[in-house]
Order: structure tokens, then C-alpha cells, then sequence
């Protein structure tokens, strides 16, 4: 599995990227890979939210995509990580199992830095003392993902916590920091990718 780090990039820009790459993998021209980034803010709306009617407040640039769940808030303090992978194992045959990997190996990263993560029957995601801090969205074509998940880590005061998405009141998505677990960005995604091969049974290059 390879990984690639973007910076900071524009929404758009990475994903006419994963949407290439999702291509050139269902063809088998590239290997798994890893996408990982940080985007300037924008808020990314998802089918269920616009079914629902959710909107982001006044104030939040907002796009539209095609990748399950509702609205994610993106920015700085935030990790993002797009897995373009075939999901082929054993333990991969349907998407509530791929999102539980992802889910896994999240909170395994988190606990390396003595943060207790667990799910919640509420959202998929990751949730820490109550609050949810990571979100995950994908959107497949023959067993390909594009789009990913996000970690909020240190991002600026009350954005992501004034967005209200899929039932859920404001403030129940927030961030590490703002719990009071102080962990660095490249920290974290130092611990994810040493526990990339444990949790995905994929190895990186």
C-alpha cells in the first residue's frame, strides 16, 4: 500500500485526484494508496443530508458529494485520509465491515497516545468522551473506495462543533484538543500508519 501526502489542498483538486485513481485501480495500474491531507474549510454534503434538508449554518463554503453520510466540516487541525483501495479480504465482504476496519484502526492509532476511543450505535465514526471526533464517508465502484475519513485534532474553536448532521445536536462532533487530549497531527498519523498492517492487512511502501 502506498502512501502519498498531499499538504494542504483544495477540496476539489483531491477529489478529481481520487476520482482518477479510483479508475486507475479498478484497472489495476496503481496499488492501494493512501491519500493523506488537509483541507482549506469547507463543509462536504453528503446524499443523507440533502434528503434530509440539512444544511450548514451562514458562513460555512459548502460542496456536494456522492459519498455516504451527511455533512463533514473540513479544515485546519484536521487530518484527512483517503484510502483508494480494493477491499478484497476475507473480512471485507460488505461495506458495514469496511467501515468497522476503518473504525478499528482509528482507535487503535488513538490509543497509542492513551486516548480512549470507542464506537457509537448513534453514527459510524469514532467517538471520545461522548463526542464525535472522526467521520467516515466512502463511496465505491467494484470494491474500490474513494473519499475516506477525517480526524479532527486540533481544529479552530466552535467550527465543526456549530454543524448539526444526521440527527445529531451541534457540538457533538468536536476535536481531541478541545477535549483535552493533546496530540499532534503528525503524531497521530505516524501511529496510523504503524498500525496500518495490523488492523488493514496491508503492508506500505
Amino acid at each position: 500500500m502506498k502512501v502519498v501526502h498531499l499538504g494542504v489542498i483544495e477540496f476539489s483538486k483531491a477529489d478529481a485526484l481520487m476520482s482518477k485513481m479510483q479508475k486507475q485501480r479498478i484497472a489495476d495500474e496503481i496499488e492501494d494508496t493512501l491519500l493523506i491531507c488537509e483541507h482549506p474549510e469547507v463543509v462536504t454534503i453528503g446524499p443523507k443530508a440533502r434528503n434530509d434538508g440539512i444544511q450548514a449554518p451562514t458562513g460555512y463554503l459548502t460542496v456536494d458529494v456522492d459519498r455516504g453520510g451527511g455533512l463533514t466540516w473540513h479544515g485546519k487541525g484536521q487530518i484527512v485520509i483517503y484510502p483508494i483501495v480494493h477491499w478484497n479480504q476475507v473480512d471485507e465482504a460488505n461495506v458495514s465491515q469496511i467501515i468497522h476496519k476503518l473504525e478499528e484502526w482509528i482507535i487503535t492509532a488513538l490509543s497509542e497516545h492513551k486516548i480512549s476511543a470507542t464506537r457509537d450505535e448513534r453514527m459510524q465514526g469514532v467517538w471520545v468522551d461522548g463526542h464525535k471526533v472522526a467521520s467516515i464517508g466512502l463511496s465505491f465502484l467494484r470494491w474500490v473506495s474513494r473519499h475516506g475519513f477525517t480526524i479532527n485534532v486540533d481544529t479552530p474553536a466552535g467550527r465543526v462543533e456549530n454543524l448539526a448532521g444526521c440527527g445529531m445536536s451541534p457540538k457533538t462532533t468536536t476535536s481531541l484538543n478541545a477535549l483535552g487530549h493533546e496530540v499532534k497531527e503528525i503524531e497521530l498519523i505516524a501511529s496510523l500508519l504503524k498500525k496500518s498492517e495490523e488492523v488493514l492487512g496491508r503492508n506500505r511502501n
